[in-house]
């Protein structure tokens, strides 16, 4: 990978031409079945004392107004133009946190005001940790709208540095977050209580950015995300979530642009991703703790989103020891940035495991797939991805489906499949495919019940009527 700050140059002035226009509609115009319902009525945060500065901390009348507002029945807390410092923002049912354009909501780098701990998940196992920087617990009719930024200001200053890499900061002798995970991993080994789970003050484990936890009725729309310390939408064992119109900026470490993790019925639509790390990846717990809390991801729908850089467009994984089914993701555009000799994202469809996680992976379908820009291999799945401590158990993998891609850059393997003699992929279809530069043939371990039918690499056909 490239210097992060030239990624993030590349990447930014590439967004204005790239990104999906925002529809009219938020909020209230938007609700259908499953998604949130407002009354009409505005709670401005100024009304409680709030002003947009850039250095008057805003918290407390944030809180305020939340609070207004749900009381009141529900309706529109209002942040209007202007640049508002703030600490984490914790929504209650029938709140829409709406961003006007022109305003620039600026997070506090200062961890301390992320406390008390909250419960939340990270990286798959179940912690008492810092808040995430918006935050709902059990929740319903929730929403961030608006075509404001959401700024959380990671840099290598801040947050970015707990990652423990130089590219990101870190120097010898600062903390870093290695020991944590550690403990937190053996934690979820050892079946500890999750209220014995508890880090945050003095920890080193970064907030995700947006986080409804046992939320239903979630709308995320129009809104720019920049700078988060770690995943950006990450919803938890929710259900009926809408992102729709999103654009996320992040090249930090563990960058994630949306993970659905134990969540059901969720809609990725017209989102612009400009990440490090995985621009949509589904999740469902890891490991032990993954199967403890035995919640699959299922029901999701993914379409018209653009991807200008991160891992895997679609990824499933790693952390899918819950299971995941029924996933279909249409409509994606990889561009191509003639400016970046490396690839741009990684992969269209990224199926990852390692032999300890167990769980299963149903259903997936990827379809009309426009991708000029250069990636590594465009559909993979591996059982071979780093980490776990949860014994010799393979992930179930069936019914997998490419259907209409336009893969026009360079490539390492169209198309790499490593699976274990004793767990083999099974139902793998793959139909009118066009792989234009690949540097290697198919690669195809342990899959059975395969389907090639007008697959093209480098002009040759490899299976079926070209």
């Amino acid at each position: 990978m490239s210097d992060p700050a030239r990624r993030q140059l590349l990447r930014l002035g590439a967004l204005a031409a790239a990104a999906v226009p925002l529809a009219h509609a938020t909020g209230a115009a938007a609700a259908g079945r499953g998604r949130p319902h407002f009354p009409d009525a505005w709670f401005p945060v100024t009304d409680h004392g709030a002003v947009g500065d850039g250095a008057t901390d805003c918290t407390a009348a944030i809180r305020a107004a939340v609070r207004a507002c749900h009381a009141a029945g529900g309706g529109h807390v209002l942040i209007p133009a202007g640049r508002w410092a703030t600490g984490p923002i914790h929504l209650l049912s029938g709140v829409d946190l709406h961003v006007a354009e022109g305003a620039t909501v600026l997070f506090s780098t200062d961890p301390a005001a992320y406390l008390p701990v909250v419960r939340t998940r990270w990286q798959g196992i179940e912690v008492l940790n810092y808040s995430p920087l918006i935050y709902a617990y059990g929740r319903h009719d929730i929403a961030v709208t608006g075509r404001g930024v959401l700024d959380g200001r990671g840099d290598n200053a801040h947050w970015w540095p707990w990652k423990g890499s130089g590219q990101y900061g870190w120097k010898p002798g600062m903390p870093h977050e290695r020991t944590d995970w550690a403990t937190l991993e053996e934690w979820g080994a050892r079946g500890v209580p999750v209220t014995e789970r508890v880090l945050g003050g003095g920890h080193f484990l970064r907030p995700s950015f947006i986080q409804p936890y046992a939320c239903r009725n979630v709308l995320i729309e129009g809104v720019t995300l920049r700078n988060s310390p770690f995943w950006n939408i990450h919803p938890v064992l929710s259900r009926s979530i809408t992102v729709r119109n999103v654009r996320i900026e992040c090249e930090g470490p563990n960058s994630d642009g949306c993970d659905p993790d134990s969540c059901e019925n969720v809609t990725v639509e017209r989102v612009t991703f400009a990440t490090h790390d995985d621009c949509i990846a589904i999740k469902s717990g890891r490991d032990e703790d993954g199967r403890r809390v035995g919640v699959p991801s299922r029901h999701i729908r993914i379409q018209d989103c653009v991807y200008l850089s991160g891992g895997a467009a679609v990824a499933i994984g790693s952390e899918m020891s819950g299971g995941v089914s029924d996933v279909v993701a249409r409509r994606l555009y990889l561009p191509a940035d003639p400016d970046l000799g490396e690839a741009s994202v990684a992969s269209v469809l990224n199926v990852k495991s390692t032999p300890t996680r167990g769980g299963y992976v149903r259903d997936v379908r990827v379809t009309d797939v426009d991708a000029p820009a250069w990636t590594y291999v465009p559909f993979e799945v591996t059982f071979q991805y780093a980490g776990g401590t949860g014994g010799e158990q393979p992930a179930e993998v069936s019914g997998l489906s490419a259907e209409r891609w336009s893969v026009g850059g360079r490539c390492e393997y169209p198309v790499r499949i490593r699976a274990l003699p004793d767990a083999p992929v099974s139902g793998v279809r793959l139909d009118r495919l066009t792989f234009q530069e690949a540097a290697q043939d198919m690669l195809l371990q342990s899959v059975g019940d395969l389907s090639v039918h007008r697959v093209t690499v480098n002009g040759r056909s490899v299976g079926g009527a070209a």
